[in-house]
């Protein structure tokens, strides 16, 4: 093992640093992802672009860089109707780069021209991934890209099966490619729009094929490279950490639970499930509950669905996936340590443990921390979108909860905002992408050092 990838090498580093300011792993991020948005906003503005061949609006090219970026899948255009094969490309770019990660795309170029990966890279690559330890950070890299490509690559090969006798063969590849990477990366983005904008995969609601490979695609990128990385090297229960664990059975519960709920409460409605039968109403249930998993794709139209499904769907986005992964919201493990903690407050438990292990509070603070912020923004910008565009605040909620959790379900709002809307829901995409912890760390955070003084104990009545 090279000294750089010694856990201890990471403190020497530091305690020898002259600038400790210098080394900010979150604003390399957070300024990296600003900068792919930015070109990308750019490319897309470009007349070559798009279909007419004219240029389109500068704030839904920013816009659409941004929901490919951060793996929303929100959009003001259809995708296929709108952009040309060179925007299209675009996009896929950008929903690729936005689902490695701006570190792991940065280091697949120094693999490729031999450039040593210096520590402050590490440092931003353990950041970008969610790992505390250096050691192996640059291994572990490696094998998220090519875990990815891979599961891409089998992705595209088993929804070419459908859409190539469909589409014919050049056109079908470069949709199951684009399909397969969107499906993986969460973002959620189609090329379905050939004779109506907007269906997205409304018409294989009734696939098994197209179902089950976007379904396990989501899963797959929603789960997190570090999930999957401890089930290819430990294959007993007890041998996974408790943080693959909590993952797993949270996660398990969603789906099942979704499931279970859209299949109760969507199976008399006819705009939505009404006319299918019952193995089909179960995989259209099991599809919903997966792509909130803020993976954007949609089988049945979101606007139809009774209130009580519209209230679940958004409880399952503003969840959405695990740390690590392509996918947003506060994240699983946030939820779980939320429920978990509050079970140990009700049966008068000092500590919150799981799997016989006992968190730590200062996690558990990070993730009420997160659930707070995300409400606070949720509600701010349904706010605005009422006030600005006067739509019901139901939709405005909708819309909202999608944009934070970078899930792209939509009710055919966005299409209709003003440009005030749109910008806050830019802002919305981009936070939920990087991570409110991350932004908050980036730009309020000082040089790290524990208190001199320590303040007496204050007690505050609860309840």
């Amino acid at each position: 093992m090279a000294k750089q990838d010694h856990p201890s090498y990471r403190h020497i580093a530091h305690a020898h640093s002259p600038h400790p300011r210098a080394v900010r792993p979150g604003r390399v991020i957070m300024l990296g992802f600003l900068a792919v948005i930015v070109l990308g906003a750019w490319l897309l503005h470009l007349p070559v672009s798009a279909r007419s061949g004219q240029m389109t609006p500068l704030v839904d090219c920013l816009f659409t860089a941004t929901s490919a970026t951060c793996v929303t899948g929100l959009a003001v255009v259809d995708t296929y109707q709108h952009w040309s094969v060179f925007g299209q490309a675009v996009i896929l770019c950008l929903i690729q780069i936005g689902g490695l990660g701006i570190m792991s795309v940065a280091a697949l170029v120094s693999f490729f021209t031999h450039r040593t990966i210096t520590m402050r890279e590490r440092l931003e690559m353990s950041a970008s991934l969610s790992v505390s330890d250096l050691a192996g950070i640059v291994r572990l890299t490696k094998g998220v890209i090519l875990f990815t490509l891979a599961v891409e690559g089998v992705g595209a090969v088993l929804l070419s099966i459908r859409f190539i006798p469909q589409f014919g063969l050049w056109k079908g590849i470069g949709k199951s490619v684009f399909h397969s990477v969107s499906a993986f990366c969460n973002a959620g983005f189609d090329l379905m729009g050939e004779e109506q904008a907007f269906v997205n995969l409304s018409g294989y609601v009734t696939d098994p094929l197209v179902n089950g490979v976007v379904i396990v695609l989501i899963v797959m990128g929603g789960l997190g490279f570090l999930v999957w990385h401890d089930l290819l090297h430990h294959h007993r229960w007890h041998q996974l950490s408790v943080h693959t664990r909590l993952v797993l059975v949270t996660t398990a519960i969603l789906l099942a639970g979704g499931s279970v709920l859209f299949f109760c409460l969507e199976s008399e409605n006819p705009q939505t499930m009404g006319g299918l039968t019952t193995g089909q109403r179960a995989m259209a249930s099991l599809f919903q509950a997966t792509t909130c998993r803020t993976a954007g794709f949609n089988t049945i139209d979101q606007q139809a669905m009774n209130g009580s499904s519209v209230i679940v769907s958004m409880l399952l986005m503003f969840i959405g996936g695990s740390p690590g992964s392509t996918a947003g919201g506060i994240k699983t493990t946030s939820a779980a340590m939320i429920v978990l903690a509050a079970v140990s407050v009700l049966r008068g438990r000092r500590d919150i443990a799981v799997f016989h292990r006992r968190l730590d509070s200062r996690t558990v603070l990070h993730a009420l921390t997160v659930c707070m912020a995300a409400v606070v923004l949720v509600f701010v910008g349904t706010l605005l979108l009422c006030t600005f565009d006067g739509v019901a605040a139901e939709r405005a909620l909708y819309e909202t909860v999608s944009a934070f959790s970078t899930t792209g379900l939509s009710q055919n709002l966005t299409p209709t905002l003003g440009t005030a809307s749109k910008l806050w829901l830019i802002l919305e995409m981009y936070l939920g992408r990087i991570g409110i912890l991350t932004m908050g760390v980036a730009v309020l955070s000082r040089r790290v050092m524990e208190p001199k003084i320590r303040y007496p104990e204050g007690r505050i009545m609860i309840g």
